[in-house]
């Protein structure tokens, strides 16, 4: 008996490779939550596939996980380096769009990225979101928030946030004020927003990490188009995190984090003459029509990537 337990025992012991997968997947099988254990399971298959095709050395194997750990090493209130890690790699825009179509009538959406904070300050109907002195041209964003059928919504929420013209979010940037291009407005019976802002750059994401190191050993440029960021959202609605991008097709083509989609590209207008509809704007300043269209669902939030702001020596 002693002898058939021990073999017993003897086959349940990894002694060569083939053994290694099925016994890692047999030890999930307890999982209660048949949710994560689909998920897990399907992990363990493709991680260990793609460690039999392409068969790593121990040396590439540590390098690997010290670039993981970096990852979480660089991230803290004022940065996260996982969200960036994600967006180029292209995980974010899959996720986005295998969550968000865009087929039920509704503004195609697109990835939060790294530099959302929440708790913006309220920007009043008309009021700027440049809450220092930030050089650049004047730029009005302006439009309707409606459902699926056209009806404007009462008391859609904005959050808007943006890079300044010199390519910083204000996290990033000790020389901006606090929430510095960032506002929050809610829309009244028409479901309409006015928005003053300056024109946003297009910027390169942070290299100074590890997905920083990657795109630079891809031989990748960091380079994103300019945009201005969006969550609206409303009672008995989807939210929308979306984007509206500014700039060329050539930029928006070759987004470091393919985020930019053709569908929510946005008009941008300059204006060289004066307007009564803005009496106070100088010349030449932009203007940008966009209706954001909400179809119907439960609200949702994201959590904030970062909550903070960088101090003046923040990774120098």
């Amino acid at each position: 008996m002693t002898n058939e337990k021990d073999q017993a025992l003897s086959n349940l012991i990894i002694s060569k490779e083939a053994e290694v997968t099925p016994k890692v997947l047999n030890a999930m099988q307890d999982t209660d939550n048949l949710r994560l254990k689909e998920l897990m399971t399907s992990l363990v298959r493709h991680m260990h596939d793609f460690v039999r095709e392409t068969r790593p050395t121990e040396e590439e194997f540590e390098s690997g996980l010290r670039w993981i750990t970096r990852l979480g090493q660089t991230t803290d209130e004022t940065h996260n380096e996982t969200v960036l890690a994600a967006d180029v790699f292209g995980i974010s825009t899959l996720i986005d769009l295998i969550n968000n179509d865009g087929m039920q009538g509704e503004t195609m959406s697109a990835l939060l990225g790294p530099f959302y904070r929440g708790e913006s300050p309220v920007c009043a109907f008309g009021g700027t979101i440049a809450r220092s002195d930030t050089p650049g041209a004047t730029l009005f964003l302006r439009g309707r928030v409606v459902d699926v059928d056209g009806s404007p919504i009462e008391g859609a929420k904005l959050d808007i946030w943006q890079a300044s013209p010199a390519g910083l979010y204000e996290n990033q940037d000790p020389e901006q004020a606090d929430y510095n291009l960032r506002g929050v407005q809610t829309t009244g019976p028409d479901g309409r927003y006015l928005i003053r802002s300056v024109r946003p750059a297009g910027y390169p994401v942070p290299t100074f990490g590890p997905a920083g190191d990657l795109l630079l050993a891809q031989n990748r440029d960091p380079m994103r188009p300019a945009h201005v960021h969006f969550i609206v959202s409303a009672p008995g609605h989807k939210t929308l995190i979306t984007q509206i991008f500014t700039d060329t097709e050539e930029m928006m083509a070759a987004d470091v984090v393919f985020g930019a989609k053709r569908q929510i590209c946005g008009d941008l207008v300059e204006r060289k003459e004066p307007d009564p509809e803005y009496p106070d704007a100088e010349l030449p300043f932009f203007t940008c029509d966009y209706d954001f269209i909400l179809k119907p669902g439960t609200p949702t939030f994201p959590i904030p990537p970062i909550s903070g702001k960088a101090k003046a020596d923040h990774h120098d």
